[in-house]
């Protein structure tokens, strides 16, 4: 089994690349897992927490392989309209209900929801389904490092638990991974050992 062990942060020729991983939008955000390469040969993508993929990520194997990402074609709800204003109106509502969006000129797509999609058309917009690749924005904070996206500094030992209080008005509280939860071994999806 390859082991996939870091994004490549330098362009990788794709001549170079000796296999490609083709997942869809929900298994690229998880940074540990059991995958099956185009080949049909098995890896393990065993990369830092919190890493998400994107079409064209170059992983590099612990052998030394490249594997090319690509973004699965998938069922989404795409809603188009040419009045932007009742496309920011649609964005603003689903963005303020935490929706994965992929916005285009007159255009946005989410994941399949037969409730958004009653509000999205609510809002003027036509709403059909397509099966395309899905490429979401991937959010203001999504270059400063932290898994959860609030771009803050990191805490010390002694503050596992801590909440964040936004410009939103909205606040939340989580526990941050201690060292001794990062040396773990990795665990993958459909692994049946304890936890």
């Amino acid at each position: 089994m390859i082991e996939l062990v870091e994004r490549m942060a330098e362009a990788v020729p794709r001549k170079s690349a000796g296999d490609s991983l083709t997942l869809p939008y929900d298994l690229r955000q998880k940074s540990r897992q059991r995958v099956c390469l185009d080949s049909g040969r098995e890896a393990a993508i065993l990369l830092s927490r919190g890493t998400r993929l994107v079409e064209g990520d170059c992983l590099r194997g612990a052998d030394g392989t490249f594997v090319y990402v690509h973004a699965a074609p998938e069922s989404v709800s795409a809603a188009r309209t040419d009045d932007l204003l009742r496309l920011a109106r649609a964005c603003y509502h689903l963005g303020n209900r935490h929706v994965a969006l992929q916005v285009g000129d007159g255009w946005l797509r989410y994941q399949p929801d037969h409730v958004l999609d009653e509000m999205v058309r609510g809002l003027g917009l036509h709403v059909t389904q397509e099966e395309v690749a899905f490429e979401p924005e991937r959010g203001a904070y999504h270059g400063h490092g932290h898994a959860d996206g609030h771009g803050h500094p990191s805490h010390g030992a002694d503050d596992s638990a801590h909440t964040h209080s936004n410009s939103d008005s909205h606040s939340h509280e989580h526990a941050h991974d201690s060292d001794e939860e990062a040396d773990e071994a990795p665990r993958f999806e459909g692994d049946r050992s304890p936890s």
